[in-house]
């Protein structure tokens, strides 16, 4: 049975808006706080991943982490502590400005023109993803789910699950877009058919690796419900 496609799903950070250098930028700012210097091999704990993990992951490496003797509510207080940190200088550099990304804006409104759902679904925080939208119109989206509608984050399928049952459509009637191993699992362990906007991952046959939205539009993402990967 054919499979139709009935919504898009977005995710933020590195696939509609060039900002994960800024929140590289924040982590690590905040790392050195915390008597530390990220490196490339933490990447994986850093993109694409939520404000709880990253505080969490820095906690863990700190010299001055929490024992095992502390008490939950003085871990817990401390991870609040950490996030906090996290937001404020993420906030205060996204409040600059972002750019979108190549071909971002002109997709989004060619699915808007062609009343396609689309969903933004993005592991940053409330306050951050409202301080993007100011750049790129929260009128484009038909839904949101940040960071605190969910109880499990990505790479867990929780928010692509959210989105597109809020949108009262199936999981397989929809196409991720993602730029992460993150996000790409997430959307993947949901059911959607999942277009990756980032090179050198490694991802499964069914996922289709672009270099960009440049070319991506929506005849594409309907073939890729198909099915059909090819760009041709």
């Amino acid at each position: 049975m054919s499979v139709e496609l009935r919504a898009v799903l977005f995710d933020m950070d590195g696939t509609l808006v060039d900002t994960e250098g800024m929140w590289w930028d924040a982590c690590a700012a905040v790392a050195a706080e915390l008597g530390l210097e990220l490196t490339d091999a933490e990447t994986g704990h850093v993109l694409g991943r939520p404000v709880e993990h990253v505080a969490a992951h820095l906690l863990r490496r700190a010299p001055s982490s929490p024992s095992s003797s502390d008490t939950a509510d003085t871990t817990d207080a401390r991870l609040a502590e950490v996030g906090g940190w996290l937001i404020e200088a993420f906030a205060e550099r996204i409040a600059e400005g972002v750019t979108p990304l190549p071909g971002a804006i002109r997709l989004l409104d060619d699915l808007r023109a062609a009343d396609m759902p689309v969903a933004l679904v993005s592991a940053s925080p409330r306050q951050i993803v409202d301080t993007v939208l100011r750049t790129i119109g929260a009128e484009r989206f038909a839904l949101v789910v940040a960071a605190e509608d969910t109880v499990r984050a990505k790479p867990l399928p929780d928010p692509y699950l959210k989105a597109a049952a809020n949108l009262g459509v199936a999981p397989a009637e929809c196409v991720a877009v993602e730029d992460s191993p993150t996000g790409l699992a997430a959307a993947h362990s949901a059911g959607c058919r999942v277009l990756a906007v980032s090179g050198g991952m490694t991802v499964p046959d069914d996922v289709l690796i672009m270099d960009s939205l440049e070319r991506v539009d929506l005849p594409l993402l309907r073939r890729l419900i198909e099915g059909r990967t090819s760009i041709g």
